[in-house]
C-alpha cells in the first residue's frame, strides 16, 4: 500500500468480510467465528492497520476543548446531552469538540485517535467500544463514559434496571403476563441491563434482535414480533418502538387495543406520535453536565447513577382478553401486501 494509513474497510476487502464483522473481530471477538478472526487479524497486521487509538504526544497546555463522542448524531436522544454537556463546559470557560461514531466501535477508535491530542478530557456517549480500548484511551485523557460502567474510568448512568422493572411493573398491573424485549445493539451495556431488568421482574419474557437502534430498526423487528406475538412488547429505545408501533399499524394491529408497545428514553418524539409513547425517562441535560463537570474536576473510577422516572401515555393498557393472539394471522396476511 501506499503510505495512507489503511482503513477498516480496506481490512474487510482484503478478508472478503464485511466492515462489521472487523469491527467485531476486535472490539467482541468472541462473537466471531475463530477461523474468520484469525484471517482478519493476519490480514490487519499485514496491512499495518491499528483497531485502537494510537497515543500520541499531548499539546502543550490546555486546550480549553472537551471532546463528547457520540454514537449517532441523528438520535434525538443525544439532543440533551449535547445542551447539557455545552451548559457544563461553557460556564468553565471551555468548548466542547463534538463527534459522531456511526454506531461502530472502529469508527469511534478512529475517531479518538484525532481527537486525544485536541482536547483537554472526554466524554464518550454510550461508546461501542471495547473496556480495554476506553481505559487506553483514559491513560491519555481524563475520560468519563455516559451510560456504560468501565472498571476504573468515571462514569454517568441511569438506574436502567430500575427504569426497566417499573415498565414491567406497570405492564403487569395492566394484566399482562408476557412480554417481547426487542433489543438493541449488541455491543450495548445498557442493552443487557434493561434486558436483566426486565427477566428478574415476575414476567415471562423473551427477547428479539438485536436490531438497529433507529425507527427502521423498529420497522424489521415488527415482523418477526408478529410471528410470535405477545400482548405487550418494550424496545430498547423510543426510535424503534415509534418504527415498531408504525409498522405494525400497517399490518392491521392496533395499538393498544391489540398489543401494548413501550420504549425507553421519552426522547421529544415519545408524545408526538400516535399512539403517545409511554416509556422510560431519563434526565438526558443532567447526564451531559454531570459527565463534563466529572472531566473538569478529574473525579475518580466511580459511577454517578440519576434517577429515571416512567411516562404513561396511551401506547399501553390494559391486557383485552386473548385478541393479540389472532395478530400472527393478520399480520402474515398484510406483510404480503407490504411493500
Amino acid at each position: 500500500m501506499t503510505g495512507k494509513p489503511a482503513t477498516i474497510n480496506d481490512v474487510a476487502r482484503a478478508a472478503g468480510v464485511a466492515s462489521s464483522t472487523v469491527s467485531r473481530a476486535f472490539a467482541r471477538p468472541g462473537r466471531v467465528n475463530v477461523e474468520t478472526a484469525e484471517r482478519i487479524r493476519k490480514v490487519a497486521a499485514d496491512l499495518g492497520y491499528r483497531a485502537g487509538p494510537v497515543p500520541r504526544p499531548a499539546p502543550r497546555g490546555r486546550t480549553s476543548m472537551i471532546g463528547l463522542v457520540i454514537s449517532d448524531v441523528t438520535n434525538p436522544f443525544y439532543d440533551e446531552i449535547i445542551r447539557g454537556a455545552q451548559a457544563a463546559a461553557g460556564r468553565a470557560g471551555r468548548t466542547t469538540l463534538l463527534a459522531d461514531a456511526q454506531e461502530n466501535g472502529v469508527t469511534e477508535r478512529d475517531v479518538l485517535e484525532r481527537a486525544v491530542p485536541l482536547v483537554d478530557g472526554l466524554v464518550l456517549a454510550t461508546s461501542r467500544m471495547s473496556d480495554s480500548a476506553i481505559r487506553q484511551v483514559a491513560k491519555q485523557r481524563p475520560v468519563v463514559v455516559l451510560n456504560r460502567i468501565v472498571a476504573g474510568v468515571p462514569s454517568v448512568v441511569v438506574d436502567n434496571p430500575r427504569g426497566a422493572r417499573r415498565v414491567a411493573e406497570h405492564l403487569g398491573e395492566l394484566g399482562h403476563r408476557r412480554l417481547t424485549y426487542v433489543a438493541g445493539p449488541e455491543a450495548s451495556w445498557t442493552d443487557g441491563v434493561r434486558w436483566r431488568a426486565l427477566r428478574e421482574w415476575g414476567v415471562h419474557a423473551h427477547r428479539i434482535g438485536p436490531y438497529e437502534p433507529t425507527v427502521a430498526g423498529g420497522a424489521e423487528a415488527a415482523h418477526e414480533f408478529a410471528r410470535r406475538p405477545t400482548s405487550a412488547v418494550v424496545a430498547y429505545n423510543d426510535l424503534m418502538a415509534i418504527g415498531l408501533v408504525r409498522r405494525l399499524t400497517a399490518m392491521g394491529v392496533r395499538v393498544p387495543d391489540d398489543v401494548s408497545v413501550a420504549g425507553f428514553d421519552n426522547i421529544f418524539a415519545a408524545e408526538l406520535v400516535t399512539p403517545a409513547l409511554t416509556t422510560v425517562a431519563a434526565p438526558l441535560h443532567a447526564m451531559g453536565e454531570a459527565a463534563v463537570k466529572a472531566v473538569l474536576a478529574g473525579a475518580g473510577p466511580s459511577a454517578v447513577t440519576l434517577p429515571t422516572r416512567l411516562v404513561v401515555r396511551a401506547s399501553t393498557s390494559r391486557r383485552h382478553g386473548k385478541a393479540w393472539q389472532s395478530m400472527a394471522t393478520t399480520a402474515a396476511a398484510a406483510e404480503a401486501r407490504l411493500p
